[in-house]
């Protein structure tokens, strides 16, 4: 399974472990994604989602149809 958010696109960065001495090995910083159900009532179904936990936040805001609209027309989903 890849570490993508599905609503936001979210994946990991890279970057450096910086020991003491100062070497420099990679390492990646991935996002805090979570697989969660939210119901659609409008659909009347639930659906599965790997997102972050900002995406979240967002739906219990806003509500998950405006969420899953607003992404679609930014071109995200």
């Amino acid at each position: 399974m890849s570490r993508i958010c599905d609503l936001t696109g979210k994946t990991a960065l890279k970057g450096n472990n910086v020991s003491h001495s100062n070497v420099k090995t990679k390492r990646k910083f991935y996002p805090n994604l979570q697989t969660k159900r939210f119901y659609i009532p409008e659909e009347d179904r639930w659906i599965t989602l790997k997102v972050s936990t900002a995406a979240i936040k967002t739906i219990n805001k806003n509500g998950i149809t405006s969420v899953i609209n607003k992404f679609i027309k930014k071109g995200y989903v």
